[in-house]
Formats: C-alpha cells, sequence, structure tokens
C-alpha cells in the first residue's frame, strides 16, 4: 500500500475517532444528568451546536495535522530513505541518503551513509583486484579490436539466429555504400540486427547446411563460399566459416558464423569483357586465317597462274593481315585498360595527397612549395606513392633544368576526373625535353625508379601536359587522374563517429541464441533490444500543427549503450522557427535548410528502430508526433513503447521530481547535451540502463510488468 493511501486512511481514523470520543463522552455526560437538569440545558445546547460542531472539527483538524507531521517525519521520510537506499545498491553506488525527516529516521539515514561508504570502499578494493586480473583478457580483446578495425575486409559474424555480433568498421562502411538509403545513422546491419536484412535466409541455411555436412564427414574446419546480389545490383562475394563449440578432438557444434565480404562488381565486369575480348579475337581470327590458308594453297597449287589473279590472291592476304593488325591492335588497347584496373589504386584525398606531395618535396629537394586552390572532399583513386614519386620526379627537373624557386599546387574536378597541377614560374618547358622527361626513369638522388612518367600515367589510365597561363606568366604541368566514386570513397567521418577512438562492433555475449518468436510482453527486460529517442519540436502542440526538426536515437542491446549504433538527423518543417523555441533547442532556421523533410526521415527512422523496443522519457509527447504522421508517411510506429517518466514514477513514488535532470541526478548519469535530440537520448539510454536492475528489485522483471506498473501511474493519464 503507498504512503499516500495509507495516509489517507490514518487520517480518516484519526477524524473517526476523534468524533466518536467526542460523541460518546457527550452521550455519557448527558445520560448521567437527572431529567430536570437535561431538560433546562437542552435550549442552551441546541443553540451553542454550532460551537459544539466547531470544537470538534477543531479537534479533527490538529489530529489531522499531528498525524500528517508524524507521516512526513517517519513514515514519508522511510519510505523515502528505503528508495535511496535501493538506489545505492543497484543503480548507483556514489548515491547517498538525504538527512530528513525525524531525528531517529535522519540517524538511520546517516548510519546507512556509512554503511554505504565503507560498501564502495570495499567494492574498490574488489575492483582493483578484479581488473588486475583481467589485464591480460583486455589486452587480448584490445588487440582483436584493433585488428578488426584496421582490415581492409568487410568481416561479420552471428549467431545461428542470424543476430550480428560482431563487424568491423570496413563492413558498416560497405553496407552504408550499397544500402538505398541516404539517411544520417540508417546502416543495415547493427549489434542485435537480424543478418537477413542483408541477405536471404535460404543462402545463409544452404551454405550452414553444407558446412554441418561437411564437418561430420571430414572432421575439420569446413568452408563455404558464394556469390550474392545486393538489392542495389552490387556483387558480392562471401565466404563462410563457421564457429565451433567444444573440446578439440570432441564432438563440437556450430553456435554461429563468420562471414568475408568482398565487392566483385568491378572485377566481375573486367572479367567479362576480357572473355567477350578473347571470344571476339579467337573469332575474326579464326575466319581470316581461313581466308590466309584457302589463298596461299591457291597460289602453291598453281604457281604458273596469271598475274591477274595473283594479284586478287595476293590482295586477300593484305587484307586478312591487316584485318588481323587492326584486331590485335584493339584487343592490346582494352586489355591494358584491363590490367590498368587490376592495378592496385586507392582512395586518396587530394588534400591529403598534395600535402604528402610538400613535405616529400620540401624535404628531398629542398624546393619551396604552396598551395592554391583545392577542392574539400575531392577523392581520387590512384597508386598515391607512385604518383608521389612522379611529383617529385617533376619538381626535381623543375628546379634543376628551369630553375624554378618554387612551386605551387592545384587540385580540381573536370567532369570525372581530378586535374592536379605542379605550377611555377620562370622558364617555360619545350616539347623535346617534356618528351624526354616521359621517357626517363624517374630517379631522384639517390632513389631510382624503373618505372617512367609515361608508365605511371598510363597505368592511371590519366593524361599529363605542360601548359602556360599566360595572364600571370607561369606554367604549369598538368596530371589528369581518376576521380573517386562518392560511394567508393572512405566516410573519414564515420571512421571517427562517436566519443571512443575505436568504436564496439562487437559483443560475444549475444553467441547466445534467444528465441526470436518468445512473446515480447513475456521477455525479460535485460534480454530486449531497445531504441532509445528524443525528438526536437517546433513547439509543445503537436496536434496543432508542431513539426519535429531534430531525431536522435540510440540502440541498448544486451544490457549495453551502443552509441556508435545512432540516428541522427535534422529535419526541414517547412515553416518558420520562433524565437522562443531556438532558445530552447538551439537549432536556427539555417540549420534546417536543405534538410530533408519528415516524409523521408521518418522511414529511415522507422528502418532503424525495427525489432526494438521504444523507450523515451515522456513517450506520449514524441510518439504523439510520430502518430500524426503515419497517414502523410505510410509508416506506422507499432512496437511497444517504455517511458522513463512513468517508470521513475513506479520506483521512486516519494520523490518530488520526475524531470530527466532530476532522475539522471539521482542514477548519477553525468548530463551532457541536453535539449538536443541526440544528448537528451542518451541521457535517457543511460538513465534506463540503471533503471533495469531498480525495476528487478521491485518485482518488475519482464517487458509486460513494466507496462502494466506504468499505465497504473499518475503520469500514464497525460494526453497531448
Amino acid at each position: 500500500m503507498s504512503v499516500s493511501r495509507t495516509f489517507v486512511l490514518g487520517a480518516a481514523g484519526a477524524v473517526t475517532l476523534v468524533v466518536a470520543s467526542v460523541g460518546l463522552t457527550g452521550l455519557g455526560l448527558w445520560g448521567d444528568l437527572p431529567p430536570q437538569i437535561q431538560q433546562q440545558l437542552a435550549p442552551e445546547l441546541s443553540a451553542r451546536i454550532g460551537t459544539v460542531i466547531a470544537v470538534v472539527v477543531m479537534g479533527c483538524a490538529g489530529a489531522v495535522a499531528g498525524l500528517h507531521a508524524l507521516f512526513r517525519g517517519y513514515v514519508g521520510a522511510a519510505g523515502k530513505l528505503v528508495e535511496e537506499a535501493e538506489l545505492m545498491l543497484t543503480a548507483n553506488p556514489d548515491h547517498r541518503a538525504s538527512l530528513g525527516g525525524a531525528p531517529e529516521i535522519a540517524a538511520l539515514g546517516a548510519l546507512i551513509n556509512r554503511m554505504a561508504d565503507e560498501r564502495q570502499s570495499l567494492r574498490r578494493d574488489v575492483e582493483a583486484k578484479i581488473l588486475e586480473a583481467k589485464t591480460s583478457v583486455e589486452e587480448e580483446k584490445n588487440r582483436l579490436a584493433a585488428l578488426m578495425s584496421e582490415l581492409t575486409q568487410s568481416v561479420v559474424v552471428c549467431n545461428l539466429d542470424g543476430r550480428i555480433l560482431l563487424y568491423n568498421n570496413r563492413a558498416r562502411l560497405q553496407f552504408r555504400a550499397l544500402g538505398e538509403g541516404g539517411g544520417k545513422g540508417s546502416v543495415p546491419i547493427g549489434l542485435g540486427r537480424s543478418i537477413f536484412t542483408v541477405f536471404e535466409r535460404g543462402l545463409i541455411a544452404h551454405a550452414l547446411e553444407n558446412i554441418q555436412h561437411r564437418l561430420k564427414r571430414e572432421g575439420s574446419q569446413p568452408l563455404a563460399n558464394f556469390v550474392t546480389t545486393t538489392r542495389s545490383g552490387q556483387l558480392l562475394r562471401v565466404q563462410m566459416a563457421p564457429v565451433l563449440t567444444g573440446q578439440e578432438g570432441a564432438a563440437r557444434t556450430v553456435s554461429g558464423y563468420v562471414l568475408l565480404l568482398d565487392n566483385i562488381t568491378r572485377e566481375f565486369e573486367t572479367e567479362g569483357r576480357r572473355d567477350r575480348l578473347m571470344q571476339s579475337l579467337t573469332e575474326g581470327s579464326r575466319a581470316s586465317l581461313g581466308n590466309l590458308r584457302a589463298a596461299v594453297e591457291m597460289m602453291c597449287d598453281y604457281p604458273d597462274m596469271e598475274a591477274r589473279e595473283r594479284e586478287r590472291f595476293a590482295a586477300i592476304m593484305r587484307d586478312e593481315v591487316g584485318a588481323m593488325s587492326k584486331r590485335l591492335d584493339q584487343a592490346a588497347a582494352e586489355f591494358t585498360d584491363a590490367v590498368k584496373i587490376r592495378w592496385p589504386l586507392e582512395d586518396v584525398l587530394a588534400m591529403d595527397l598534395v600535402q604528402a606531395a610538400q613535405r616529400r618535396v620540401e624535404a628531398r629537394l629542398e624546393l619551396p612549395t604552396k598551395t592554391e586552390e583545392i577542392e574539400e572532399e575531392l577523392w581520387l583513386r590512384v597508386d598515391s606513392f607512385s604518383i608521389l614519386q612522379a611529383v617529385t620526379y617533376l619538381c626535381s627537373r623543375i628546379k634543376e633544368d628551369l630553375e624554378a624557386r618554387e612551386v605551387r599546387f592545384r587540385a580540381e574536378a573536370q567532369n570525372r576526373r581530378v586535374a592536379l597541377d605542379i605550377i611555377w614560374s620562370g622558364v617555360p618547358v619545350s616539347s623535346e625535353t617534356l618528351l624526354g622527361w616521359e621517357l626517363d626513369p624517374m630517379n631522384v638522388g639517390s632513389e631510382a625508379s624503373p618505372l617512367t612518367l609515361r608508365d605511371v600515367v598510363d597505368r592511371h589510365d590519366g593524361e599529363f601536359w605542360a601548359q602556360r597561363e599566360t595572364t600571370k606568366h607561369r606554367q604549369y604541368f598538368r596530371l589528369l587522374l581518376p576521380m573517386a566514386h562518392p560511394q567508393e570513397a572512405i566516410d573519414q567521418q564515420a571512421m571517427l563517429h562517436g566519443a571512443d577512438s575505436r568504436p564496439e562492433y562487437y559483443d560475444f555475449d549475444l553467441f547466445r541464441s534467444r528465441d526470436a518468436h518468445s512473446e515480447l510482453d513475456e521477455m525479460p527486460l535485460a534480454d530486449l533490444t531497445y531504441t532509445v529517442f528524443d525528438t526536437e519540436t517546433t513547439g509543445l502542440k503537436p496536434s496543432e500543427g508542431d513539426e519535429i526538426i531534430q531525431i536522435g536515437a540510440v540502440r541498448i542491446v544486451n544490457g549495453r549503450v551502443l552509441r556508435q549504433e545512432s540516428f541522427e538527423q535534422l529535419v526541414d518543417p517547412k515553416r518558420t522557427l520562433t524565437h522562443e523555441s531556438i532558445q530552447i533547442h538551439g537549432i536556427t532556421q539555417e540549420m534546417i535548410k536543405d534538410q530533408p523533410t519528415i516524409d523521408r526521415v521518418l522511414p529511415e527512422f522507422h528502418t532503424f528502430c525495427e525489432e526494438t523496443v521504444l523507450v523515451a522519457h515522456n513517450a506520449a509527447f514524441d510518439m504523439r508526433f510520430l502518430q500524426i504522421k503515419e497517414g502523410p508517411t505510410g509508416v506506422c510506429f507499432d512496437h511497444p513503447v517504455l517511458d522513463t517518466l512513468l517508470l521513475s514514477a513506479v520506483l521512486h513514488p516519494n520523490q518530488d521530481a520526475h524531470k530527466l535532470e532530476a532522475i539522471a541526478e539521482r542514477m548519477g548519469v553525468h548530463i551532457v547535451g541536453r535539449h538536443n535530440a541526440m544528448g537528451d537520448a542518451i541521457v535517457t539510454a543511460e538513465v534506463f540502463q540503471r533503471m533495469i536492475p531498480l525495476l528487478a528489485a521491485a518485482g518488475i522483471h519482464t517487458l509486460g510488468e513494466a507496462r502494466a506498473a506504468s499505465e497504473k501511474t499518475y503520469y500514464a493519464r497525460v494526453k497531448y
């Protein structure tokens, strides 16, 4: 029974006791009086009945006030002390009880704080010993994380249910490039998500079946290979290796699998071109050789044929040889293109390449350098080492042969290529000198290279020439190099996204399979996957036209807040923001200009939330905005929802405040970036993470129990 209900019942009992005592006492005294005195007093009492009632009411009020003081000092303070002690025991060991209420309760609170201090001290000692024992394990885990993050091949590890429990950054970037959506944070893979959103279930099941059959037959660790097509039409070559449990030499079972992924679209296209080239060359040469053979045989069999006939057969031979030569030249040119494609190239930011060239030229040639216009986010696909060799070689020739005292670099996009310019003032270069530079080996000082400038340009399928800028009285060499396609350039911001230097893209506890078909309401809270989100809006009245201007969300998987798997997107509400709302969330009109509208953002956010429970603080407010947009966007958020506001009222009914700041303070959560959708989502996620053990201590273990308890609170009646 709650403290408030207990107080109401106690107050009613006190009032009843006062009224009954006064009434019974009055009746007893009245009954002891003689009849004649009763007749004399009756008119007087009737005239003063109001005074009697006032005295009774004052007595009742005094009793209730006294009872209220006792309740606040003892019962209420004791209830609050119990809640704070539960906080110290579970969610926030650093929290300390407030010393309010009656002196005895305050003394008990002080004693609890002393015990908590001693417990915290002992706990730190134990944690220090555990940390020391785990150092070697952590080192191995960090080595694995470093190895996985630096691999250039995409790696994904799944359990038998197809739930992703590990992936490296290369896989995340690759699937983001292959994905159909472009929303920031809309990544089709993540911890706890299903790999079957990327690959067909039957394909994975078939590969697993083959692996299990080979394990039984061979007794070794077999592999399965297959090629599949993504939704965007890209070809992926996949190698599957099993993750086995059990001791070596004993019967081992498959508990999961590792997928190694390679995008072979370009390789497949190159092989197809080469096959078509070989077929065309073979068929064409067979016909020409047949005609040549027939002409030679005729000339040999009939040596005395007329000169006119001999000339005709000679013309046939000449034409066929010319046709063969033309086909061979064409084949050689196409094959050279194929070789260029296979030359190991990498994606390099133009600014990074120019800065590397500056350092190399200044260090090796002692030649000052400067930069001019270089477009931001301009990427090249080159062999950076050979390009740096070529640039250094050209700068050495400019310094030695043309007596230049400084060179400048410039880079700009030209159609689908990048023009890299090396600029100098002084003596121009002649065409004969330039031709010699192209064909000479690129030797600079003690560094010798077998390659020529033309070799490097040809291998990049590029172009090279010298040109004059007459208006500025200077010359420049231009290297025309291949541009990296946008989907192939490495997303540096994505690489560095998040607070940690190395993102955590693994959770081996997910190897424990869970029944995906269990009713969510019956599942333990600790086993569920959550999307914790928050919205920033133009106002507080969704039903009167206010709109969402920002959505931020993070995921909780296996009890861990995954900041690296986040969704953050500004939204253009197609309306002007008020000064009052800008003061709250700090989002200006310029920030939302050219941002996607809600009809594009909500489908991407819905994909991010798939197969999760939604969590928000004051969720009724945020969910109302989402519900209003169901019709225009065609997206329905029918996920189960938990509200940290309601759960706080369930856990701490005796606390005065249930705002997010107050809850975070009680839970020991540090607040950063409030009134920003992502900042609020992270704070809410950490608060909810600490609530789960408190709910378990209160006897609330499953999602259904948490939802039922939330619906009984006062705050659940608030509507928007």
